[in-house]
């Protein structure tokens, strides 16, 4: 049987999504126990021009939300990008996750070949539906999910691969 483009993306986006609200509680933890400021980690960054741990967080999860939106041929909600604290930063992952949830797979499935069309940067990109999740959606969602991690990680909060992974 092949795999559904609903299984392709709704168990991974969501399976994430956790493991990054557990990531973040364990910062949160790490933050608390040796009594650093948690907005230091919020706004902690790899690179000066990069974005912040709480801006990472906010662009997964829009990322998981929009993607599954799109394929659903669902409108898109708004979540506005004010999280200032961990306990914010899990509300809006809750949010998501429970969007994602609602979506049926009859709303996503057969859709491997409609076409999506988005704008970035002023440019429109237009993708099949597959393409859309494996080469844009999953992709861009992974990439702050890892950079959120990353940052984390090298603040010194005690993470390894299980807790990427979702395993931990």
């Amino acid at each position: 049987m092949p795999l559904s483009l609903h299984a392709a993306a709704i168990p991974q986006l969501t399976h994430a999504l956790k493991a990054l609200g557990a990531v973040l509680d364990k910062a949160e933890a790490h933050a608390t126990a040796l009594r650093i400021e948690p907005n230091a980690l919020l706004q902690a960054r790899l690179f000066p021009d990069m974005f912040a741990l709480a801006r990472q967080v906010q662009i997964a999860c829009d990322m998981a939300k929009a993607g599954s939106c799109r394929l659903a041929q669902m409108e898109v909600p708004s979540h506005p990008d004010t999280e200032t604290t961990f306990q914010e930063l899990q509300a809006r992952i809750a949010k998501v996750q429970a969007l994602l949830g609602s979506i049926p797979a009859s709303a996503i499935d057969g859709g491997e070949d409609r076409m999506v069309t988005i704008k970035v940067a002023g440019r429109e990109m237009s993708f099949s539906g597959a393409d859309y999740l494996i080469r844009w959606v999953l992709p861009n969602f992974y990439f702050h999910v890892t950079a959120a991690y990353a940052i984390l990680r090298h603040n010194g909060v005690p993470l390894g691969k299980g807790d990427y992974l979702g395993a931990a």
